[in-house]
């Protein structure tokens, strides 16, 4: 765990999932790969949340599919 992970507590990270959330859609949106996204920090705090209450939060690698799956349906539909 990084200095800044252990420096945040579970309220902030929970306070801001959607951020990192809209981050990873962002970075599958840019075409990142999934070794690439595992770098950032959004990835480390959605892991940090996964890890400490797994039961709330789904595991970052089953949200970058997730997320993956339904942004490729979105880039086929979209009018040219």
């Amino acid at each position: 765990m990084s200095p800044d992970a252990a420096a945040l507590t579970i309220g902030e990270l929970e306070a801001n999932y959607s951020l990192y959330c809209k981050a990873l859609r962002l970075l599958i949106r840019e075409g990142k790969s999934i070794n690439k996204v595992r770098r950032t920090v959004c990835w480390q705090r959605l892991e940090t949340l996964h890890t400490c209450l797994p039961n709330q939060y789904r595991d970052p690698d089953y949200l970058f599919a997730l997320l993956k799956r339904e942004l490729g349906g979105e880039s086929v539909a979209q009018p040219v």
